[in-house]
């Protein structure tokens, strides 16, 4: 696990300070590599990218994590809004927020992930 001190200023701000990444810019917005995407604080594998979906939102967003064990979710209600907060239960970084306006067929979620949190282990072709 990365110290605070070892964190870039924008994954500290992310992980740390709840920020968010500005949309279509983070690494993996539009990546469609195969494997596991990790926290990139502790290295939990967080997603699969088998579970990733284009949501159109600019961010990488998946349909389910890896295992419900692996994220926390909480009750969000900064910003004058109601909303979930996904964050690493191995570490408790902030990631994203889970909604309820994913693929239908899928389950209905989006796990609406910034890209500075995550590490893709890659795996396969």
């Amino acid at each position: 696990m990365k110290s605070d001190k070892e964190l870039s200023g924008e994954l500290f701000d992310v992980a740390r300070r709840k920020g968010t990444e500005a949309p279509f810019t983070g690494k993996y917005w539009n990546s469609h590599e195969k494997g596991m995407y990790r926290c990139a604080v502790c290295g939990a594998e967080l997603f699969p990218s088998d579970a990733k979906f284009d949501s159109g939102t600019g961010w990488p967003s998946f349909t389910e994590p890896e295992a419900l064990e692996k994220v926390e979710l909480k009750r969000d209600l900064s910003h004058g809004m109601i909303r979930t907060e996904v964050q690493c239960k191995s570490c408790g970084a902030h990631l994203g927020h889970l909604f309820d306006d994913g693929p239908k067929e899928q389950g209905g979620k989006r796990y609406c992930i910034n890209s500075v949190c995550l590490e893709l282990e890659k795996r396969g072709t």
